[in-house]
Formats: structure tokens, C-alpha cells, sequence
């Protein structure tokens, strides 16, 4: 199994990607898992989501190019660019508090899913980046309009223009990250939403859907997948397609 799935009973749940030999790519078993968790969190006292990475090297090196490599055309692409960007919006308009736990480096599409989480808690020390760019694709998940509905222009665009890995510590002060932590990611998230769980569900929920109105009435949605559709283009370009070839190579 590529995930792990743990209801607490503090009234949480907590998502796991536990691929660590493979610093935690997102697959398509991972991606049945997250669909599959943010479907159970409208199970009874379940007031937070927590996403993480097993182990302390990695929250999410992003798509798993070792099983997306197979796609060369942007038809092939669109598909699974599509049911991932579909996956993130459901997470990220799940009415209640998502928490992305980065227990380790966040790279592409890990970022993208840290992005869809409502807040995001760093360790100290790991770095993490929208490296798309330097494969020759943009981020194909809706990690960019989501970006641009969190952060500043000014600094949702450096980050993916640049496509360079940063401290967390810059991240902190760009905006990306909310909050650092030593020790346990775990005991770092429960700290973070111990006064979230100590409200009804009620009122999460009602704040929650604050937001969710805003990004229904801005076409988040119609947005998102604008980007699927031009990041699945870029996917069929020889630069993509000889950067994957390279990736792959370097790996057997």
C-alpha cells in the first residue's frame, strides 16, 4: 500500500504517503488514497485533515516520472494531469482545516499538493520548490492558480518562474509556509490545530465555505484546468519528453 489512513481519536485524520524508497512520489495509488481520504472526512467528528510523508527525508518528490514516463502525448498527459487537479480542488475546497505536515523535502507536484492544504507547516532546515519549470512543463495540477489565490503576485510568481528549491525559511517569509517546527511533524500539527478542534465542526465548517464561495465565484475551477489543459501541451514537447528520457536513464 502507498498510503496510510489513521482517524485520531483528538478528531482528525491524518493522510500518509508511505513511498519513502521513492521519497514519497504521488502515483496512482496515492492518488486513489487521497480521493479516498477526503471522501472519509465527512465521516462523523472528523473536524481536520493532516497530509504527510513517511520518514524524514521527503513530504513529496511529486509525480512519479519511473510511472508517468509512459505518457508522451498530450491526450495521454491530459488524463492524469486531470484526475490529480480534480483530487487538489476537492482538498482544497474540503469544508474543513487542512494542514500540509512538510516533514522533509517537497518538490513539483508535492509542492501542489502542500499548496491545496490550508496551511502548511515546514521543518526546520528542508527546502522545497515549483521545479517544474526546469522540466520543461508548468505545474499541471492547479498548483499555480492555487498559488495565485495564496500568496502575493509578486511572490507566487518568483517562486514559479524560478523553479529553484528553497529553505523553508524562505518560504516562511515569501508566504508559502505558515509556521516551522523541530521534532515530531506530528506533535507540531496537533500543537498548530489544538484550538481548531477545540470549536464545533459547525463553526470550521461555516468559516471554511467563506473561502469556498470566494473561489467558486473567481473560477477557480475553470482556472485550473486552463492550466491542466496548457501544461498537458508542454508535456508532448521534445524539451519535456528529453528531460523525462534523461530522468529515467540516471535512474537505472
Amino acid at each position: 500500500m502507498s498510503y496510510s489512513i489513521v482517524i485520531s481519536e483528538k478528531g482528525y485524520m491524518i493522510f500518509t504517503i508511505t513511498r519513502s524508497e521513492k521519497r514519497n512520489a504521488i502515483n496512482y495509488e496515492v492518488m486513489q488514497g487521497l480521493a479516498e481520504a477526503i471522501k472519509r472526512t465527512a465521516e462523523p467528528d472528523i473536524k481536520a485533515l493532516m497530509i504527510t510523508g513517511m520518514g524524514n527525508h521527503a513530504f513529496s518528490s511529486g509525480g512519479d516520472l519511473s510511472v508517468f514516463h509512459a505518457l508522451h502525448t498530450k491526450e495521454e498527459a491530459h488524463v492524469m494531469l486531470t484526475k490529480m487537479a480534480h483530487i487538489l480542488y476537492e482538498l482544497l475546497t474540503l469544508p474543513i482545516p487542512t494542514i500540509a505536515l512538510l516533514n522533509g523535502i517537497a518538490i513539483g507536484g508535492g509542492c501542489e499538493l502542500a499548496a491545496a492544504c490550508d496551511f502548511r507547516l515546514a521543518r526546520k532546515g528542508i527546502k522545497a520548490g515549483f521545479v517544474q519549470g526546469k522540466q520543461a512543463i508548468t505545474t499541471g495540477w492547479g498548483g499555480g492558480s492555487i498559488l495565485a489565490e495564496k500568496m502575493s503576485a509578486h511572490s507566487a510568481m518568483k517562486l514559479l518562474m524560478e523553479a529553484e528549491l528553497q529553505t523553508a525559511e524562505q518560504l516562511k517569509e515569501a508566504g508559502f509556509i505558515d509556521s516551522l517546527f523541530d521534532g515530531s511533524s506530528l506533535q507540531a500539527g496537533e500543537g498548530f490545530i489544538e484550538k481548531m478542534l477545540g470549536n464545533d465542526l459547525s463553526v470550521l465548517q461555516s468559516y471554511k465555505r467563506v473561502w469556498i464561495r470566494k473561489w467558486e465565484e473567481t473560477k477557480l475551477r475553470e482556472r485550473i484546468e486552463e492550466e491542466v489543459r496548457n501544461c498537458a501541451i508542454l508535456w508532448e514537447s521534445d524539451a519535456h519528453l528529453q528531460y523525462v528520457k534523461k530522468f529515467i536513464s540516471e535512474k537505472q
